[in-house]
C-alpha cells in the first residue's frame, strides 16, 4: 500500500475522479480516500510515479508520503 497527500479534493466527486483515474490504469487497484486528512492510500501494481501522474492529470496536487 502506498499513501499520498492529495491537495484540492473536497467532495465525493473528487473521490470518484481520483478512484476512476487509478482504476482506469489498474482495474484491480484498491483506493481509499480520507478527505479530512487529504490522504489517498492505494494498493496497486502501478508504480509511485504512475499513481502520481494519474492523480495529477485529474488536476490535483499530489506527493508521495
Amino acid at each position: 500500500m502506498q499513501t499520498f497527500e492529495v491537495q484540492g479534493m473536497s467532495c465525493g466527486h473528487c473521490v470518484k475522479a481520483v478512484t476512476r483515474a487509478l482504476q482506469a490504469q489498474d482495474a484491480g487497484a484498491v483506493v481509499e480516500v480520507d478527505l479530512a486528512s487529504a490522504r489517498v492510500s492505494v494498493t496497486s501494481r502501478l508504480s509511485t510515479e504512475q499513481i502520481v501522474a494519474a492523480i495529477s492529470e485529474e488536476g490535483y496536487g499530489v506527493k508521495a508520503l
